[in-house]
């Protein structure tokens, strides 16, 4: 027998999460399925950073030459992987037709907007749903040992003002001497003072809990292998049986066109981006608040319970080795800037798929062609920072009520 809801939310990462609870508070009924285990993919293993500082998005002018340079670069920030593969390469060639200053710069607007109303909604989102997040709004810092870097950063600066996102510069004499943890060497800071933090882990915990709590249900190892409409409803069947609801959400991050194409929904313009972590006991001697060191793109983040290096972006599909040299490379991109580096005892070493659309742009709203079926994917490195946001604006277009931010950059039919 089809047991129906108001809405199946598939997917429980933080999107897929943020998304149920903003349902629930509207007063739907709100299933989620996850094939896995809650907060398995990338909401696990992410530095935590909540960032308006990252508005800027990747498709800027240049980053498609710099790439193919890396190409013979394995442990290279942004690394494509030579490799035979069409979707790939068609989704590179959009990707490269957006490096351009009008595209960048419109993509920049989209983000800040839906960054701004997150940070913005965060310190009353986690009071509620996760107090035990170990959130804390104390910016974030990039920290340049170049000038070049320095220089082609800084010159995003005036249009990040425009965009609502405030900074401050600091000389690197001057950080050295507020921040103990850092080497000499420091050429400038940029401050983003509006950024903030998170342990993303114990995010996704409370947000679970506080579904669970307000009667939302959540169900895992529940693989959807199809949505089809009918004339009210939508069918959800998978590996648990089948679900009649009255709209579905696809949330499921860089699996979302994977399972877009095999239910029937079309094709999503995503590519999954590989990121690596790990973590470690805190050490003795840490940065003071979030940092980003640029030239290794290396995320460093400090918790009472513990401390992560993070980041790269790595082109290579669904592949699930454990990259080492990439692994190495953040230790050794921390060891250039920090007196401690790592921490004594290695508490996990992680991957994970991001979810980049082609134009770096969240996308968000109704499947094209389609009545009661909605998707949220597309947020790239910023999950995280736009799940509060984004949350609110899959509940309010499938409530029909008037969304706090234009709706329109996110749409699915951009790509029509």
């Amino acid at each position: 027998m089809d047991q129906r809801v108001d809405v199946v939310v598939v997917g429980g990462g933080v999107i897929g999460l943020c998304t149920a609870l903003c349902l629930v508070e509207a007063g739907r009924s709100v299933r989620v399925l996850e094939a896995k285990t809650v907060g398995s993919g990338s909401s696990h293993g992410n530095c935590g950073t909540l960032t308006p500082s990252h508005a800027a998005p990747l498709c800027a002018p240049g980053t498609i030459v710099q790439a193919m340079r890396w190409m013979l670069t394995p442990d290279a920030p942004l690394y494509v992987a030579p490799r035979l593969d069409p979707g790939l390469w068609r989704w590179l060639l959009g990707f490269a037709r957006r490096c351009n200053a009008r595209d960048w710069q419109g993509a920049l607007r989209a983000r800040a907007a839906i960054l701004n109303d997150s940070i913005a909604a965060y310190p009353g989102w986690v009071a509620r749903h996760a107090p035990a997040a170990e959130f804390a709004k104390e910016g974030v810092d990039y920290v340049f040992h170049t000038a070049r870097g320095f220089d082609a950063l800084s010159r995003e600066i005036p249009l990040l003002a425009e965009a609502g996102i405030a900074t401050e510069v600091i000389d690197g004499v001057d950080y050295e001497r507020e921040d103990p943890a850092f080497k000499p060497g420091v050429h400038a800071t940029i401050r983003f003072p509006g950024d903030a933090r998170l342990r993303p882990d114990r995010y996704v915990r409370g947000l679970l809990e506080s579904l669970r709590a307000l009667g939302g249900v959540v169900e895992e190892g529940w693989e959807v292998q199809g949505i089809e409409e009918d004339a009210d409803d939508v069918v959800v069947h998978g590996s648990r049986g089948r679900l009649r609801a009255r709209d579905v959400v696809v949330a499921t991050g860089a699996w979302s066109p994977v399972l877009m194409r095999s239910a029937g929904l079309g094709a999503l313009p995503v590519q999954p981006g590989k990121g690596y972590s790990i973590t470690y006991d805190r050490p003795s001697l840490v940065p003071r608040r979030p940092v980003t060191l640029h030239e290794p793109s290396v995320c460093v983040t400090v918790w009472d319970s513990g401390y992560r290096l993070g980041s790269t972006m790595e082109f290579s599909g669904y592949d699930t080795s454990l990259n080492r040299r990439r692994l190495d490379a953040l230790e050794r991109g921390a060891a250039a800037f920090l007196h401690e580096p790592v921490g004594a005892v290695k508490r996990e070493e992680w991957y994970g798929w991001r979810p980049l659309s082609v134009d770096d742009v969240p996308i968000i709203g109704r499947v094209p062609g389609r009545r009661h079926a909605w998707v949220a994917t597309g947020h790239g490195m910023l999950g995280v920072s736009m799940s509060p946001g984004t949350g609110q604006l899959v509940a309010d277009l499938v409530c029909g009520r008037e969304p706090r931010i234009d709706p329109a950059p996110y749409s699915p039919e951009r790509f029509r």
